[in-house]
């Protein structure tokens, strides 16, 4: 006697050698001995031999029709071989043990049609269950020629016609639950292509400098970067009017004029100095339409070429420290000694007459270290450059700290052409060194600002987001904490409120604090903590990106400019700075070398879709290592 059993899924056939009430002895066909137990037995049989069973049953079951015997089969469960006696015997008669095994096998292989119930038993999948099924096979068996067909396409170098509406997705993040990554994905494993490379050559990117850009806009601006439409806020009212005659110091490409200073002389005393911060948050409320605009961005967004304002520009063109009108700004005046020693201050909301924007490319050729050293040309306000450069210079020695790394240069693109057509375009790239004489000016007032209204918050218990620095950590945090990196007790941004919401938070806070109002954010309140969270995260988020789009348009002025060879400064280990570029680049062929060594690269290759470049070392160049002590900082801390 033989016997039919199920183990691991799969049916097999054995020889009883001993039959108990609850076990059995077998002989399988390749001549095992195993223990069976008798609930594991499907079917006993004498003939065919059990080497035969299944191949003969395999056979018969290829020539039963599902659909059929789903119909033939009641409604309620049922065991096989009852199921296989009406089938295949009829009028009383049993079915052979093949024709059993057949059915058996026919049963189990249509998971769909027929619902296991246990070891032998079956029930058939009611009509609406089954309908459904059927459907999700066959939606399926769509999707897999859909696939083919897509992959076909793409290692043709042809778009499928599916990815055209999700081709951001299919780029930037794609979802491996549609069928169009799953194409995507084949596609790059049998051509051993990365999906960038096989959709850049099926012409789904317009152009390598639209790729970045979209990619950015998909994370940071799904909605896109048009802001509703909405009235402007209204000019504040009521303010009393400074009598000072302000001007501002920015470079050319400035629109948001955030800061502005004035200078008074105090006979017998020194002078009264006047840092002017332009004040949209005496119209924008938190809250509003506008404020959540700015809570939304959190900061304006640069790139070489092009740039993404937090506000509006018909709201920053109102409150811009434009010259020639009178601008509403808070003001901090510092009362200061004719040895530059400040011995009091005073914070004030107001409006401000602004005299002139003064422009880096046209005042540093007369305000400079040598004019300076040699005497200053006759020029508009060259007496309060003069007076407030020297205070400059006393605030940085009682901070005992610079207020620019030395050694770092600040780098502008200038983009001529359409940059909806980048690749058309041109690009020069100029370089300044950080830290002249205005640079200097600027920062250490905007640190003067920022840390004493920090201070004045503080002292006040008026809650405020600071930006510390301690043990060398960089962070942002609603306490008052030192930055050592500065030199100062606290230091809270307020100095740009038209471009950082943080500093408009801050406004917030330190005009409810002059005008003794109740601040809009409390202490530890969940708004405060958000903001300051999300600002963190989204700025360095925009940084980042000014940072890729600055190396992408260094990759095109490599190109443009046929260079072939390029000298580099070593920072360490095979990290090295290009010449007269914001771009430092590995060169794995470089020899170990000292930081500050000066050495020639080869570039061999440059993808501006991938941003990579690739150079090789030629020469170290015989000049002597510079001044390393700075090097690896390429980026100061953002003080303005």
């Amino acid at each position: 006697m033989h016997v039919l059993f199920e183990e691991d899924g799969a049916f097999k056939t054995a020889t009883i050698m001993t039959d108990g009430e609850s076990s059995l002895q077998v002989e399988t066909v390749s001549g095992k001995r195993v223990k069976l137990k008798a609930a594991n037995v499907l079917l006993r049989f004498k003939e065919p031999a059990p080497g035969e069973l299944l191949n003969r049953a395999e056979s018969l079951a290829e020539g039963i029709e599902t659909d059929f015997l789903w119909e033939c089969a009641g409604d309620g469960e049922f065991s096989f071989c009852d199921f296989a006696d009406d089938y295949f015997g009829g009028s009383g008669q049993k079915a052979s043990s093949v024709e059993a095994t057949a059915l058996l096998l026919a049963l189990h292989s249509t998971p769909i049609y027929f619902h296991r119930k246990g070891k032998g038993r079956f029930r058939k999948a009611p009509a609406d269950i089954l309908a459904a099924a059927l459907a999700g096979v066959e939606r399926k068996r769509q999707q897999a020629q859909a696939v083919e067909r897509m992959v076909a396409e793409l290692k043709a170098s042809i778009l499928p016609a599916e990815f055209a509406p999700i081709l951001a997705q299919l780029l930037y993040k794609p979802d491996r639950n549609r069928i169009e990554t799953k194409a995507l994905e084949t596609a790059c494993s049998e051509t051993g292509q990365s999906a960038l490379q096989l959709l850049a050559q099926c012409g789904a990117i317009r152009s390598p400098h639209d790729y970045h850009l979209q990619r950015f806009l998909f994370e940071y601006f799904p909605r896109g970067t048009d802001f509703p439409t909405g009235e402007l806020p209204d000019w504040p009212v009521g303010l009393e009017r400074a009598n000072v005659a302000a001007f501002s110091i920015d470079d050319a490409a400035t629109t948001e004029i955030d800061d502005a200073f004035s200078l008074q002389s105090l006979p017998g005393v020194g002078w009264r100095v006047g840092i002017h911060i332009a004040a949209p948050a005496l119209a924008i409320a938190p809250g509003s339409p506008l404020g959540d605009v700015a809570r939304e961005r959190l900061s304006t967004v640069y790139m070489p070429g092009s740039k993404i304002t937090m506000l509006p520009g018909d709201v920053v063109e109102r409150f811009t420290l434009a010259a020639g009108r009178d601008c509403p700004a808070v003001s901090l005046y510092l009362t200061v000694t004719s040895e530059f020693e400040i011995i009091g201050h005073e914070s004030r909301v107001e409006t401000v007459p602004i005299m002139a924007n003064l422009r880096h490319h046209d005042i540093e050729p007369l305000f400079n270290e040598r004019t300076l050293a040699e005497g200053l040309p006759e020029f508009a306000f060259r007496d309060e450059l003069k007076t407030l450069w020297q205070l400059a210079n006393a605030c940085e020695g009682r901070r005992g700290k610079p207020s620019a790394i030395q050694g770092v240069n600040d780098y502008n693109f200038a983009i001529e052409g359409d940059l909806t057509d980048a690749e058309q375009c041109h690009v020069a790239i100029s370089e300044r060194r950080r830290g002249s004489p205005l640079d200097k000016l600027v920062a250490e007032l905007m640190i003067v600002a920022n840390s004493t209204w920090g201070g004045l918050l503080a002292e006040k218990t008026v809650p405020a987001i600071y930006r510390a620095q301690t043990a060398g950590k960089v962070r942002m945090t609603t306490s008052p904490l030192p930055h050592e990196g500065l030199g100062v007790a606290q230091y809270a941004w307020s100095s740009s409120p038209l471009r950082r919401y943080v500093d408009m938070l801050n406004q917030w806070q330190l005009v409810a604090c002059l005008r003794g109002e109740t601040p809009p954010f409390k202490a530890k309140s969940d708004a405060l903590f958000a903001a300051m969270r999300d600002f963190d995260l989204t700025y360095a988020g925009y940084a980042e990106f000014q940072r890729q789009m600055e190396r992408y348009w260094c990759l095109r002025w490599l190109r443009q400019e046929s260079l072939e060879t390029i000298d580099a400064t070593v920072r360490r280990e095979n990290l090295l700075k290009l010449d007269h570029l914001p771009l430092l680049q590995r060169v794995s062929s470089a020899p170990e070398l000292k930081p500050g060594q000066r050495v020639r690269l080869r570039i061999e290759s440059i993808d501006y879709l991938t941003l990579e470049l690739g150079c090789r070392y030629v020469e170290t160049l015989d000049l002597a290592p510079t001044d390393a002590e700075n090097l690896d900082d390429e980026i100061a801390e953002t003080i303005d």
